[in-house]
């Protein structure tokens, strides 16, 4: 499957601007496009119409910045999709796919999550939305029928968008779900942009649009968007209905990584973590460090 391309990105956002959000006038005329037409958008942003619609077929080389922004500027691009929008122009043109190396979470977002205890949810996901590293608690809250040791493996580390639309454990999960589904999908649009030659992350999105058709639908809609705050309203199986927030810290040290920390929006569900918490640590072995860290020798 190839990623999205310039142009691609280009028309899904002119379909969605209509004459009227920018002022121009139609005198009733009949339009064969939902949108603008690539030469009112080529006027608006003081380019030629030609070179528009070679940039959109791909074949007028890389835009400058000022073109990109006031490209941005008609289409009401927010500052996620415009980043989006300069990420995908300085893409080469036919970017080789590398197969990366498995990532490993910082030692010191490690210590991080080890320093949040395990009554606090948290789970360390890597830029393809594999899971890291989680604690006790994390685990519990987002995927207790997945090992808990999983993320120490990279072959077999739970992949987050997988579990979202492949698994209908983790599906039934989330009574939000439709809600979640569209952050899923636009956050992986936008890593599509960062990471234009991640050979795993073209595989895994290739994967998600053959399998799950809500994924295919989400993806054609071309929305983009970063995921650092929402809400999670969760239906959980060992303590019922959960309604939570959750929060993203990124990594300076892995700008692909990020750690997710949840918490309660209600008392109902601050007493329901606590539950889950305390069976979750019953569970765990003495001095166990949060999975996806490396083990200590034994004395």
């Amino acid at each position: 499957m190839e990623l999205e391309s310039l142009g691609a990105f280009l028309k899904t956002r002119r379909d969605r601007v209509t004459p009227a959000d920018v002022g121009l006038r139609t005198y009733g005329t009949a339009r064969r496009v939902p949108g603008l037409r690539r030469e009112e958008l080529a006027q608006l942003a003081g380019v030629s119409a030609g070179y528009y619609t070679r940039l959109e077929q791909g074949q007028a080389g890389t835009a400058s910045r000022q073109v990109l922004d006031a490209l941005a500027r008609v289409l009401g691009l927010d500052a996620v999709e415009t980043a989006h929008l300069h990420n995908l122009a300085r893409r080469p043109a036919a970017p080789r796919p590398v197969r990366p190396r498995p990532e490993e979470p910082h030692p010191r977002v490690l210590a991080l999550l080890a320093s949040l205890g395990e009554t606090t949810p948290a789970v360390v996901l890597g830029r393809r939305g594999d899971v890291l590293a989680w604690n006790r608690a994390g685990h519990a809250l987002v995927a207790e029928h997945v090992d808990f040791d999983a993320p120490r493996d990279p072959s077999a580390r739970p992949s987050v968008p997988r579990m979202f639309f492949l698994d209908p454990l983790s599906r039934d999960l989330y009574r939000n779900w439709a809600e979640l589904a569209r952050v899923h999908v636009a956050y992986l649009r936008l890593t599509a942009g960062r990471y234009p030659t991640d050979a795993a992350l073209v595989e895994l999105i290739g994967e998600l649009a053959i399998h799950s058709g809500d994924f295919a639908t989400l993806w054609a809609q071309g929305d983009v968007a970063d995921c650092t705050v929402g809400r999670m309203r969760l239906r959980h199986p060992t303590v019922g209905g959960v309604d939570v927030d959750y929060q993203v810290w990124l990594q300076p040290d892995s700008p692909g990584h990020r750690l997710e920390v949840y918490t309660p929006n209600d008392s109902a569900s601050a007493d329901a973590l606590r539950l889950l918490s305390r069976q979750a640590a019953g569970r765990r072995e003495p001095e166990a460090a949060p999975a996806g860290a490396p083990r200590r020798p034994a004395p």
